[in-house]
């Protein structure tokens, strides 16, 4: 959902895991800072306990905050998305507002988000036919590797069914099945998405919603929690406990695996009771300090800054951000160079940004995410100043665009008097300047000018990140051909 999972399994509303406060900038596959590309402590020797839990945190980040999520949707939903079981759909019974407290939510589409528990065997999928309008189900698995697609772009707008089956399953396939989705771990992530074009088409995607279903293959029980963690361990070590659990229950490829294995001096690797309720000062102590380097390598990678040669005011666009996943590729997938990091070790920090930034955003071929925090002077985004964004002609896309505005760092929707969250090509009454341009004004209050309040993106009082999102992008803005135009502050009268 590009989409509060703050200290992980905190039971209230979660949000991101001991984050602190703002990073600089993220590049194509390794991103900066004191990390190397692959995401490891560079300053730190073999010995420093402190750089392998840095390096640990980076790897595990993304497991602990997807299934701190996915406890969220099971126990109290997010905003207009209702809780639901594993195994049901929680549907949106509208377009996601400021109560939604998930990273970067969107506010294009209705959402129907499911948590899949397939320990009990296959599950069966029945997609309605949306004729012709836009869709996506996201695969996502506890990793928050994308591993298929169905939709518009992947595989149609007509009636489908699929068949889910759990890793390892060797059964009998169904008749009248479209495809089988192989499902890299026991638990996942279904996050649907409607493309609804306000209120009055509320109606159509909510009798999509309800011919969207889930049914249990075999009469079999099937899990209804999370494994459970050690409640004896002391808070500062609960998103090592988390990674513990989490990493024995759900095991990732075979090469990451293979990686985890230098993590056995953390004792990450130890089943049963918990090594962490009782730990050793010394454990404590790296394990405490490795959190807070680690969380500050991902945060610093996670935000655009200064630096790094790109011009004032540039949109951080990477298409590539989601291209972690270098195992499964099912239904809807690309399976090819172009769309995998070609270093696995580089992936993980790459991973644990989308993961901060974007949970649950798509690949760039079915969605491209641009933000930016800065003006063309080079100046931080701030509610306390007025801009404007010019598009000489509508951005590349197969199918729609929109710029949501977020706050910061929390990238959660903003609040206004309009309750507008984003404007976009589908968003009624925009006024477009006579050689076809568009010219958007962003700024905390609406503007006084009626033709620039048609195109009011409101803003907050402190900083604030934009998103730019591309649906089914052209190749333009995969190629990166296409340049996103710089957000300008506005001048005063008189003033240069």
């Amino acid at each position: 959902m590009t989409d509060r999972a703050d200290r992980p399994g905190h039971a209230d509303q979660p949000e991101h895991p001991d984050q602190p406060e703002h990073p600089d900038r993220a590049d194509r596959a390794g991103l900066s800072g004191p990390a190397d590309r692959a995401g490891h402590d560079s300053t730190a020797a073999p010995s420093d306990l402190a750089g392998l839990a840095a390096d640990a945190y980076v790897y595990g980040y993304p497991l602990v905050f997807d299934l701190s999520m996915v406890q969220a949707a099971l126990h109290e939903g997010f905003g207009s998305l209702p809780s639901a079981s594993f195994n049901e759909f929680a549907h949106s019974s509208q377009l996601a507002t400021p109560d939604a407290r998930f990273v970067s939510v969107n506010n294009d589409t209705v959402y129907s988000i499911a948590q899949l528990d397939l320990s009990g065997g296959p599950l069966l999928l029945h997609v309605p036919d949306t004729l012709g309008a836009y869709f996506v189900l996201q695969f996502v698995d506890a990793w928050t590797n994308n591993f298929a697609y169905v939709g518009r772009r992947a595989t149609g707008t007509a009636e489908t069914k699929w068949l889910i089956v759990p890793p390892g399953w060797a059964g009998e396939t169904p008749e009248g099945m479209t495809g089988v989705i192989d499902a890299p771990t026991a638990v996942v992530s279904v996050v649907g998405r409607f493309a609804c074009a306000g209120p009055a088409d509320l109606p159509r995607v909510h009798g999509l919603q309800k011919r969207l279903t889930l049914k249990v293959l075999e009469a079999v029980m099937h899990h209804t929690w999370l494994p459970s963690t050690d409640p004896d361990v002391p808070e500062p070590l609960h998103f090592f406990e988390k990674l513990r659990v989490w990493m024995a229950a759900f095991p990732p490829a075979a090469d990451d695996c293979a990686y985890q294995d230098r993590f056995q001096p953390l004792q990450l690797l130890e089943e049963g009771p918990s090594p962490y309720a009782h730990a050793a000062p010394e454990l404590v102590q790296a394990l405490t300090e490795g959190l807070r380097r680690g969380a500050a390598r991902v945060e610093k990678a996670s935000r655009t800054g200064e630096g790094g040669g790109r011009a004032p005011g540039a949109w951080d666009m990477n298409p590539h951000l989601f291209d972690y996943n270098l195992d499964w590729f099912g239904a809807g997938t690309v399976d090819s160079p172009e769309w995998r990091i070609a270093d696995r070790t580089s992936s993980y920090l790459t991973r644990a940004v989308a993961a901060r930034i974007g949970l649950w955003g798509n690949h760039g071929y079915e969605a491209v995410y641009a933000h930016t925090s800065e003006d063309a002077d080079g100046h931080w985004l701030n509610g306390s100043r007025s801009y404007t964004l010019r598009f000489d002609s509508p951005p590349p896309v197969q199918s729609f665009w929109s710029v949501t505005m977020y706050d910061s760092p929390d990238y959660y929707l903003v609040a206004n008097p309009a309750d507008r969250y984003s404007v976009g090509d589908r968003t009624p009454g925009l006024v477009y300047g006579d050689d076809g341009s568009l010219t958007l004004h962003i700024q905390k209050d609406r503007p006084a000018d009626p033709a620039e309040a048609a195109n009011w993106l409101p803003a907050p009082d402190g900083d604030f990140r934009p998103m730019l999102r591309l649906y089914t992008p052209e190749q333009a803005v995969l190629d990166g051909s296409y340049v996103i135009p710089p957000i300008t502050p506005k001048r005063e009268p008189g003033t240069a």
